[in-house]
Parts: C-alpha cells; structure tokens; sequence
C-alpha cells in the first residue's frame, strides 16, 4: 500500500525521481497499448510479434511501477 506520509516527507531529489518513474511507467504502458492496438504501424512487422511486443512492453511498465511503488528508503 501506498504510504503517503512517507512521500511528504522525501526530499525534492526522491519526490523527482518518484515522478519520473512515474512517467517511465506511463509511457511504457501507453507504448505498449499503442503497439497492440494500432494496425497500420508504418514500418513492417507481423501481427503477432507486434502484440507479443506490446505484451513484453505492459509487463515490463508492472515490473516497474511494482518496483517503484515498493522502493525502501535508504
């Protein structure tokens, strides 16, 4: 869960750092949403390894936000 307490009280580096894997995460995501869903992708690729691509992308956006989301402090 998230503790946002803890958030507060980090220092601008950490709170910096949180909102750019933040956004990391978000365009991981977006990336992969946008490979599975767009067909007329304007280079060549077949359909298949396209989708397991956008898949491979929105696991690896899970595996960070997970990460970011449990990140101790030092």
């Amino acid at each position: 869960m998230i503790d946002f307490n803890t958030f507060k009280q980090k220092s601008p580096q950490q709170r910096f750092l949180f909102i750019l894997g933040l956004v990391m995460f978000a365009m991981y995501l977006a990336l992969g949403i946008y490979l599975i869903f767009w067909k007329d992708i304007p280079f060549d690729i077949e359909p298949t390894y396209r989708i397991l691509f956008g898949v491979l992308l929105i696991v690896y956006a899970g595996i960070r936000f997970f990460r970011l989301i449990n990140q101790k402090d030092n």
